[in-house]
């Protein structure tokens, strides 16, 4: 049995004796070591109350344990309890002055509540207590400036974290992040590719590098660098995962299955990893596998928003548009704040006639994103579609309020206009247009499917490329 399915048997085992011993059918007794995996084992999955109870267990037959106390503190700031945590790690600081864990907790208990400054002095004080874990410092105090967003300098103590511990995670990962944020990222591939040189078999350093390939959307690179990283560490599950995504974004969905099942294999089922299978069989076009893992995704995480919407997604490429409907509108009631998610509800809302709910709904998106075009356009459609070209216009002008310099959306209001035989108006904006990007003439054709109109159309559109015809000045009438 490979060593991965072997742990995750014991620890299953050991929650099982856990909480066989909460309900009274058990008097099992637990070492720290145990408690420790026990609240552990909650904490990754959220499971803040079950954790609690451990901790407070354990506590009885512990007292004394610094660890005990952090991982408490932890489940206080994870119910937002900040102050009830920062006086926990305050009181055992009194009587340990010099733990630079608790240092790094109630360092990570302010940040929480935005007390930056306060981060940072207790993080200087640890810096010159302990020698042993000064990565992690200098990685607390990077957050500690990223979160007040003084980038520059979280960069410095990212890099000195680094420059300690070449593996540290965490620190490459967030100062690739933050290169990112300054528009410096293709400078910090030099950066990266140094430590390699230093370490070649630095399994963190190849993940990173292919973080920081995938953000400048070089999937092969990237590619390339997380294979490195699984040749050096094959059980590296959040490697495997990344591999799969980059191999998503290069089309290479069958690849992706792959990566995804390794990641499963080493960690087991989390509603993130279904959703990445049902995320690639839907690129493959098998919508009802796509449609298993989004659901099984739901199973694990009701509220899971990204796997109701992509249930969605695979039942509207199956032209099932009211089962379509129903996941939208969980995903919208999860995460009222997705344009993406009220935009697709206003589509299927349109496909099955509900137009009022579907107005509704592009206008929702079009608030939270104004500068996604698609919305624009096929808000407009529907009053197109219903013969109101002056409404279709209407909000195809009210895009270019953010969306000043689209030359599809000047074709489009055109187009719209000519149809409400505005003709003097339409030519202006078909005269923006022109000007902003004459290739993407076709789009104004679309609205017009006999070929008589069309080759009136390119005649005029001939004539002005060439300089024979001002259409400002075109003597069509609004009649």
């Amino acid at each position: 049995m490979p060593r991965q399915f072997k742990r995750r048997e014991d620890e299953e085992e050991l929650i099982r004796k856990f909480e066989a011993l909460v309900k009274k059918k058990s008097t099992d007794y637990f070492d720290l070591d145990a408690f420790e995996t026990i609240i552990d084992y909650y904490l990754t999955r959220n499971k803040n109350k079950k954790a609690m109870q451990a901790i407070e267990m354990a506590m009885e037959l512990h007292p004394f344990s610094g660890e005990l106390i952090a991982a408490q503190a932890q489940v206080l700031s994870n119910l937002e309890k900040f102050e009830e945590a920062e006086k926990l790690l305050k009181d055992y600081r009194e009587s340990n002055p010099y733990d630079t864990d608790a240092m790094l907790n109630l360092g990570s208990v302010y940040s929480m509540q935005k007390k930056f400054d306060q981060a940072i002095a207790l993080y200087t004080v640890a810096l010159e207590s302990n020698e042993e874990i000064l990565d992690e410092i200098h990685y607390n105090l990077g957050l500690a400036y990223q979160g007040m967003e003084n980038f520059p300098t979280a960069i410095e103590h990212y890099k000195k974290a680094i420059n300690h511990n070449i593996s540290h995670e965490g620190a490459l990962y967030e100062l690739a992040f933050c290169m990112d944020l300054i528009g410096e990222l293709e400078n910090s591939l030099s950066y990266y590719k140094k430590f390699i040189d230093e370490d070649p078999y630095s399994a963190a350093a190849w993940y990173n590098l292919g973080i920081v390939y995938n953000k400048l959307e070089k999937f092969e690179e990237a590619i390339e660098a997380y294979g490195y990283a699984l040749a050096i560490d094959e059980e590296f599950a959040s490697a495997h995962f990344n591999l799969g995504n980059a191999c998503m974004s290069a089309g290479k969905y069958k690849e992706a299955l792959d990566s995804f099942k390794q990641t499963l294999d080493i960690e087991g089922p989390s509603p993130e990893v279904y959703c990445s299978f049902g995320m690639a069989y839907e690129g493959l076009g098998q919508y009802e596998l796509g449609l298993k893992y989004f659901q099984k995704a739901t199973k694990l995480d009701p509220v899971y928003d990204e796997a109701w919407f992509g249930a969605g997604s695979c039942l509207e490429k199956k032209e099932q548009w009211h089962q379509a409907l129903h996941f939208f509108n969980k995903a919208v009631k999860i995460d009222f704040n997705n344009s993406d998610y009220w935009k697709a509800l206003a589509r299927m809302d349109f496909r099955v006639g509900n137009i009022v709910s579907a107005l509704t709904a592009f206008e929702e998106a079009s608030q939270l994103n104004p500068e996604d075009r698609d919305i624009w356009i096929e808000w407009s459609a529907i009053f197109n579609e219903q013969g109101a070209f002056s409404r279709a216009a209407e909000v195809l002008i009210t895009a270019l309020e953010d969306i000043p310099d689209d030359a599809e959306l000047y074709y489009r209001i055109a187009a719209n206009l000519i149809l409400d035989r505005k003709i003097k108006e339409a030519f202006g904006f078909l005269e923006n247009a022109l000007i902003l990007n004459l290739d993407a003439h076709p789009v104004l054709l679309e609205y017009f499917p006999k070929a008589e109109m069309q080759r009136t159309l390119l005649r005029l559109i001939s004539q002005f490329s060439d300089g024979r015809i001002n259409l400002s000045e075109n003597p069509f009438s609004d009649n």
